[in-house]
């Protein structure tokens, strides 16, 4: 997903990489934070207990605990949010659109829907 991501600015062209990429438990495995690190960009998943006891249980050769930017985490309940309100919409939650274009077209419909039912209500 990370090879897919572009983020247009000012000027320029679309950026490629992230400052940080903030996910889940499951998504904590040393590939993916190796992954994250070698193209330097900020890991912010916590780490499960069970990967935390079995690095302490090897001690030194443990290696160091994961570092972990807690506030940035609290963030990710935004897009958390989100995604369940764009999931909310059957088409998208089941993935029913077979294919990539059609799919990314509901995304981009149920988008626009949240978008403006949030405008008018921040207009009264």
């Amino acid at each position: 997903m990370l090879e897919k991501i572009r983020v247009r600015g000012p000027v320029g062209r679309p950026r490629t990489r992230p400052d940080a990429v903030a996910g889940d438990k499951a998504y904590s495995s040393r590939g993916n934070r190796t992954y994250l690190r070698e193209r330097h960009i900020k890991v912010v998943i916590p780490e499960k207990r069970d990967q935390a006891a079995h690095r302490k249980n090897k001690g030194s050769r443990g290696g160091r605990p994961v570092s972990h930017d807690a506030d940035l985490y609290k963030e990710r309940n935004t897009v958390e949010r989100l995604i369940n309100k764009l999931k909310a919409w059957r088409g998208i939650a089941t993935r029913y659109d077979k294919t990539p274009a059609s799919y990314l077209a509901g995304l981009h419909l149920r988008a626009a829907m949240i978008w403006i039912k949030d405008l008018t209500r921040t207009t009264h």
